[in-house]
């Protein structure tokens, strides 16, 4: 239950902003709003992570869906369990599924936070595909540290 309420929270929240921010702002338009440690850009980006491999985003839909259905499968086989790696997978899902609704329908992807001086651009399903990164690190590191008997039940 945990992997499906985070997975459409982030799914829901990143369309909505992105929404919000294709239909208020100007392409290119700057607002700031935490500075300078934070401010808004609207970007469109028709590549991958960090402007790479432009004009090819719409492969990575097709990554995003085989990503999706591995999640899926290696859920039903029982290789995730647990409230961090549910967590973890769900923040996965929801990202991944935001950025690739994005890839089809608009064959770019919204990006609008900008954190510090010299961050990169991002949008909220990137921020859930790295909190589900740094939750299973977290998970890694955590199972790495228990003794064998309890191993893979965090």
């Amino acid at each position: 239950m945990l992997f499906y309420l985070i997975a459409a929270i982030v799914l829901i929240l990143d369309q909505t902003t992105k929404w919000i921010v294709r239909t208020h702002m100007e392409l290119g338009e700057i607002l700031p709003s935490w500075s300078p440690h934070m401010r808004f850009e609207y970007y469109e980006n028709s590549g991958a992570a960090f402007s790479s491999f432009q004009g090819y985003g719409k492969y990575f839909a097709i990554v995003a869906v085989v990503f999706v259905a591995a999640i899926f499968y290696y859920r039903r086989q029982g290789a995730i369990r647990g409230p961090l790696l549910e967590a973890a997978s769900g923040f996965l899902v929801g990202g991944a599924v935001g950025n690739g609704i994005d890839r089809v329908i608009y064959h770019q992807v919204t990006d609008f936070l900008v954190f510090g001086s010299r961050g990169g651009i991002m949008n909220l399903a990137d921020l859930a595909i790295n909190a589900g990164g740094i939750l299973i690190l977290v998970y890694l590191l955590l199972d790495h540290f228990r003794p064998k008997t309890a191993r893979g039940r965090l």
